[in-house]
C-alpha cells in the first residue's frame, strides 16, 4: 500500500520490515504518522525511539515505492486525554534515518559476532 491506508507494512529490501500506523498527507506533506498512547505526557527529549522508528519507516517507504517522504508525525493522547504532536521533518528526518540506519549496522555486526 502506498497511501491513505492505517497499518502499512513496509520494508527496506534485506534491511528491516515493520508496520507503519499510517502513510498518507498530513498538513499537505506525505507524511508517517504514529499513533501513540501514554499515561502521562511526553517531552520531546524522551521520544527518540519513536523518531528513529518512523525515520525507519519513511526510509523504507522512499525506497521501495520512490516516494518522497519528507516528515513524520507521532500523534499522542494521554489517559487524561491530553493530546500532542511531535513533528521530525527535512533535514532533521534525514539525520534520524541515518542514525537508525547507523544502529541498524552496528546490530547486525554484533549478531554476526555469536
Amino acid at each position: 500500500m502506498k497511501f491513505g491506508g492505517v497499518e502499512c507494512t513496509l520494508y527496506y529490501p534485506e534491511k528491516y520490515a515493520g508496520t507503519a500506523d499510517c502513510v498518507g498527507v498530513y498538513e499537505g506533506k506525505e507524511t508517517i504518522i504514529d499513533f501513540k498512547q501514554s499515561n502521562k505526557p511526553k517531552k520531546a527529549e524522551y521520544i527518540d525511539s519513536w523518531l528513529l522508528q518512523t525515520s525507519a519507516y519513511s526510509l523504507a517507504h522512499n525506497i521501495v515505492y520512490n516516494s518522497n517522504i519528507t516528515s513524520c508525525v507521532i500523534l499522542v493522547c494521554t489517559v487524561d486525554k491530553l493530546f500532542q504532536e511531535f513533528k521530525i521533518q527535512g533535514h532533521d528526518l534525514i539525520v534520524y534515518q541515518n542514525l537508525f540506519l547507523g544502529r541498524l549496522k552496528k546490530f547486525n555486526e554484533l549478531s554476526n559476532l555469536t
